[in-house]
């Protein structure tokens, strides 16, 4: 039931949200391979800000189980737009966020940190991103954890 709200929540911001946008179009969604593998989504809020989703399989488990779970994080965005000067656009991004591991035995909830970059090409609606999210785990008990994914998004 909390994954049910937690997709409501992110279908009513994608209808709230009417600023400028660093995509052309406010919202992607797409795939990420890492950790997690699974669908990943961002919603512009404004052309440096926007909010990134991903629920997939926590493939590698996490140091209290080895088994595949359920993973799902949510995070905050904001990004710098001028630090690679190319022809294309390279903004290379940060935030804070949270993650949720859960299934079998054990859950496990962290907060995370965010740093990557993307690639947005300019005639397509676009993006290819690298991202590394540290975390500190909370339950069932404290840790460090490090996810990082690929993956690609298309804007509608």
């Amino acid at each position: 039931m909390k994954y049910l709200g937690l997709a409501v929540i992110a279908f009513c911001l994608l209808f709230i949200v009417q600023n400028a946008y660093g995509q052309e179009r406010p919202f992607g969604l797409g795939v990420m391979i890492g950790e997690p593998t699974g669908i990943s989504a961002k919603l512009w809020t404004s052309n440096s800000n926007a909010f990134d989703f991903g629920l997939g399989w926590s493939t590698f488990g996490n140091r209290y189980n080895s088994d595949n779970r359920i993973h799902l994080h949510a995070d905050y965005l904001w990004h710098a737009w001028n630090t690679i000067h190319a022809t294309e656009r390279f903004p290379l991004y940060y935030g804070l966020g949270a993650r949720l591991i859960g299934g079998g035995n054990e859950s496990s909830i962290a907060i995370r940190g965010v740093f990557g970059i993307a690639w947005m090409p300019r005639q397509t609606p676009i993006d290819i991103f690298f991202e590394l999210a540290p975390s500190i785990e909370l339950t069932p008990s404290s840790g460090f954890a490090l996810d990082a994914a690929i993956g690609v998004r298309y804007y509608f």
